[in-house]
């Protein structure tokens, strides 16, 4: 999304001060999303604190911003199954209690793209909520440093580490392996050798580590 999306976006849903209860949002939700706020409604209704409320409301302001220009027939049948309401019921629940901005924004992208492109396995997407979950944002922080491209640059060897000491610079070395050992055990990367000599445009290249499950992860993280 762009920042002029984003901007358009701001200022769907009225301020905090505006909306009182659950209910309000979900009805201000429908108003630009209609086939949306049902399962909105259902969701909400169990939603009382402020701060969660806050959060969700982020969440769900920045998905029908992502939404209100969707024509989609599949979509809209989409939403009405009990699937998708059990799929938005996690991750609204989830984002409630996310103090990570970034990692909120990956919520709704992941909300976003089940809508506009449904048909994906129930399971799969389940297991993407629960690594969600589990990441944290400096293993966001990892993933964007495995993913940048090669920097221009001249030299005859080299090594994953000192690639990813380079970019993370305020990380300590044992802090960056073992961020990058706890990528692989969530199968977002298989990121070996790290101190593995090798040519040094080579140790530069470090995107072939990332696997399919990682890409979507990071489509999320840049969306």
């Amino acid at each position: 999304m762009t920042e002029s999306d984003a901007s358009q976006n701001k200022d769907l849903l009225p301020s905090s001060t505006k909306i009182e209860t659950s209910l309000d949002l979900a009805a201000v939700v429908t108003s630009i999303v209609p086939w949306l706020g049902g399962p909105v409604s259902a969701v909400l209704a169990g939603m009382s604190l402020a701060r969660k409320l806050d959060r969700v409301k982020e969440v769900l302001q920045g998905l029908a911003g992502d939404l209100k220009d969707l024509k989609s027939k599949q979509s809209e049948e989409y939403v009405k199954s009990d699937e998708f309401q059990e799929l938005l019921e996690k991750a609204l629940l989830k984002a409630s209690e996310e103090r990570s901005e970034q990692k909120r924004h990956i919520y709704r992208a992941f909300l976003t793209d089940a809508i506009a492109l449904p048909g994906k396995s129930y399971d799969e997407q389940v297991r993407f909520l629960r690594t969600l979950e589990e990441i944290q944002p400096d293993h966001l922080k990892m993933l964007k440093a495995i993913a940048a491209p090669p920097e221009p640059g001249e030299g005859y060897s080299g090594s994953k580490a000192n690639t990813l000491r380079s970019r993370l610079p305020n990380m300590s070395p044992s802090t960056i392996s073992e961020l990058v050992q706890q990528l692989n055990d969530m199968r977002i990367s298989n990121l070996t050798g790290l101190n593995t000599m090798m040519t040094f445009r080579g140790s530069l290249d470090l995107t072939p580590s990332i696997t399919p499950y990682g890409d979507r992860f990071l489509k999320f993280l840049q969306s």
